[in-house]
């Protein structure tokens, strides 16, 4: 349901790290609400894609969000490739990227991103001799792909809405002018913006 949606999200903003899958006990007690994310940083997310995506906490409600409407893949593949790009190791590059092409690029993909077939084969010839950037050209696409299309629906959803918009802020029209100043205070104000 919605709620437990929400509630998922909440525990996951709350994370210290969201990429750290660790159920470590002793990890959960230093969070502190100091490690919150600040109303400022929720802002910036509306700005573009890259301030949500490259935030711990931003990339975790995205993700969030592409998983309630079953579109998680593309995230996936964009955080996968990030990752890829970090590889020290020359003979590592070659089983990651095999791994990568078979999760989310090849015909049989579990994962199958949605890439033109010109994309799809020069990346399929990239990977016969792969180097760090032999994903950029499909990562770009699907970036393209997820800003033009599921960040403006993020933006207008409850993930980032009821963050935005902490329950309490009255959103009456002395307030909008009193935070004017701040930007994006009002549910409204996100809404008009990205319409």
């Amino acid at each position: 349901s919605a709620k437990d949606m929400k509630h998922r999200l909440g525990f996951l903003l709350q994370k210290s790290d969201s990429c750290d899958y660790s159920s470590s006990q002793g990890k959960k007690e230093k969070i502190s609400s100091s490690q919150r994310v600040s109303q400022e940083e929720v802002r910036k997310w509306a700005d573009s894609l890259e301030n949500l995506i490259h935030h711990d906490r931003g990339l975790a409600a995205f993700r969030a969000f592409l998983k309630s409407e079953y579109s998680e893949e593309n995230i996936e593949f964009w955080v996968s490739c990030e990752d890829y790009k970090k590889t020290k190791s020359p003979a590592k590059l070659s089983p990651k990227a095999r791994k990568i092409y078979d999760e989310f690029i090849s015909v049989q993909a579990t994962k199958e991103v949605n890439l033109d077939s010109c994309t799809r084969e020069k990346t399929s010839h990239n990977i016969l001799e792969p180097t760090l950037s032999c994903f950029d050209e499909a990562q770009r696409k699907i970036f393209t792909l997820m800003e033009k299309d599921s960040y403006r629906r993020f933006l207008k959803s409850p993930y980032y809405l009821d963050l935005v918009s902490p329950p309490g802020a009255s959103c009456g029209p002395e307030n909008c002018k009193r935070s004017h100043s701040h930007t994006l205070d009002c549910n409204s104000n996100v809404i008009s913006q990205f319409a």
